[in-house]
């Protein structure tokens, strides 16, 4: 039976990012808090995953493919936003977000408010590691190992 690298490229656009958007529910289960640039990592994979889910049900291979590359490419960058997100909680470079609560410009008083009604999680300060990665540093790394198997599975010819 031929293995059409399309199917399976398929299947890992659409099942990567549904992993680890479910890993990153699961983790506030356990009572870790998205900061700001937790959430901006999320965006790219929820896309991925309509995307993906769209070239279950288009017609034609030309269309399916070009899906499934949107699908990686909204994968990865979603793992170029990890890359960015851990080399600010690693002190590689500084972000560009404060990652406090959104501020009402000129009344200090709603920022007061609105800080203390949430917690302020920093986005340069790892809540998890596990051998010294964090969060951001897995989704990177699992993101754009899984963009680049689905562009070359994309591209590859079913092989008898």
């Amino acid at each position: 039976m031929p293995v059409d690298g399309l199917r399976i490229a398929r299947l890992i656009a659409l099942l990567l990012p549904a992993a680890l958007v479910g890993g990153a529910l699961l983790s506030q289960s356990f009572g870790l808090v998205p900061c700001e640039m937790c959430m901006w990592q999320r965006w790219p994979h929820y896309a991925a995953i309509a995307v993906a889910a769209l070239s279950f049900v288009a017609p034609g291979r030309p269309l399916r493919m070009t899906l499934v590359l949107f699908a990686g490419a909204l994968i990865a960058l979603s793992g170029a936003i990890g890359i960015f997100h851990a080399g600010v909680e690693y002190h590689w470079w500084q972000g560009i977000t404060a990652c406090t609560a959104a501020a009402t410009p000129g009344d200090p008083m709603a920022m007061l408010d609105e800080a203390l009604r949430r917690p302020l999680i920093r986005c340069d300060t790892a809540q998890w590691t596990l051998l010294g990665i964090s969060l951001a540093g897995f989704n990177a790394i699992f993101s754009l190992a899984g963009a680049v198997a689905i562009f070359g599975l994309s591209v590859r010819r079913a092989r008898r």
